[in-house]
């Protein structure tokens, strides 16, 4: 199968260069930036089990011209939210009558129906990523936290099984990705937390202020899909509704509690905070955003995923100033989970 990665930030180099190292044909599509990186340095991936994979520069296949998409088998589409659509409009217009298997490995729950949308008539099918990868820089991609891909399932997925499974990745597939998409946004929660707190992802777990502040964003999305009776997927040895109690338990109690949740690399942290290091605008609207769009649907409100979105959209424009403690955190979401009752 020929395999086109579409947005080549820090999943789709990370899926895309062990699918390449395990000898599949794929073709990076690249922004002039990530084309220039791994021209110079090639691709390093890394986990948190010692694993370590090098492609040198001559070994991958890269391009920034969307055209070559024509003679794809496969394209999995990683790239940010906010360009879905372009990315749709673009697929569109250079695939024609050729129908590959698309495939959505993006956050939030927008995506797919935005690509339905444009692209009829083309197979496209939810993904979903569930481990960390961190950008290290220099090509370097390191995944920090385990979990298998999840695909929607379709006919032939056998095919794809075997690459991916060749590639080393556990992969599953799933009737109702709804429930896995809304399980994993549940977890990404904590993105827009971690991105405040310029923390390391197991650190930042290890402060109980920043906890709190992802167990009250949890426990407001729960309560949400309760009333909207969406259920969600089990991801996590702990079930969802559970996690904000544990979460909330004070440092000893949780550590003892939380041992498989806590076995992540020291390097992780969320992509939500490489983009706002990095001065790019981030996915809060379709993390956060969701939580927000599924309040409006039932009629009602989520302050706290609001007050979040808001707080990231003002750190992105001043990504290094802005600075905001774990307690001071708390205490403004706590201020608006009481104004709002």
């Amino acid at each position: 199968m020929k395999i086109y990665i579409h947005g080549a930030g820090n999943i789709g180099c990370y899926l895309g260069g062990k699918l390449a190292a395990s000898g599949n044909d794929v073709t990076f599509i690249t922004r002039p930036r990530i084309y220039q990186e791994l021209s110079r340095y090639g691709l390093e991936l890394t986990d948190y089990l010692g694993g370590n994979i090098k492609l040198a520069p001559n070994e991958l296949k890269q391009t920034t011209d969307i055209k070559q998409i024509i003679d794809a088998d496969v394209i999995l589409v990683c790239v940010k939210s906010a360009a879905t659509e372009q990315v749709a409009h673009e697929l569109k217009q250079y695939l024609g009558q050729k129908t590959p298997l698309i495939i959505s490995f993006q956050n939030g729950l927008s995506n797919v129906p935005i690509l339905k949308n444009i692209l009829q008539g083309q197979t496209i099918l939810e993904g979903m990523v569930p481990f960390n990868v961190a950008a290290q820089g220099h090509g370097h991609y390191h995944q920090g936290t385990s979990g298998a891909v999840s695909v929607k399932q379709y006919p032939t997925q056998y095919l794809l099984e075997n690459t991916f499974k060749k590639a080393g990745f556990d992969i599953v597939f799933e009737d109702d990705m709804l429930a896995v998409q809304w399980a994993k946004l549940l977890l990404n929660l904590n993105n827009s937390i971690n991105a405040l707190s310029k923390l390391p992802l197991k650190q930042q777990l290890s402060i109980r202020a920043y906890r709190q502040c992802v167990a009250i964003a949890q426990q407001e999305t729960l309560d949400l899909l309760d009333y909207a009776q969406i259920k969600t997927a089990k991801l996590t040895a702990i079930p969802a509704h559970w996690i904000p109690k544990i979460l909330s338990l004070p440092n000893p109690v949780f550590k003892l509690l939380s041992r498989k949740m806590l076995e992540i690399d020291p390097l992780a942290r969320s992509s939500m905070q490489d983009d706002l290091m990095m001065g790019r605008v981030t996915e809060v609207d379709w993390i956060n955003g969701e939580v927000v769009k599924l309040a409006e649907q039932c009629g009602r409100r989520a302050p706290i995923n609001e007050k979040l979105i808001q707080l990231i959209k003002q750190a992105e424009k001043m990504p290094k100033a802005f600075l905001i403690s774990a307690d001071a955190l708390k205490d403004q979401l706590e201020s608006v989970a009481k104004t709002s009752l």
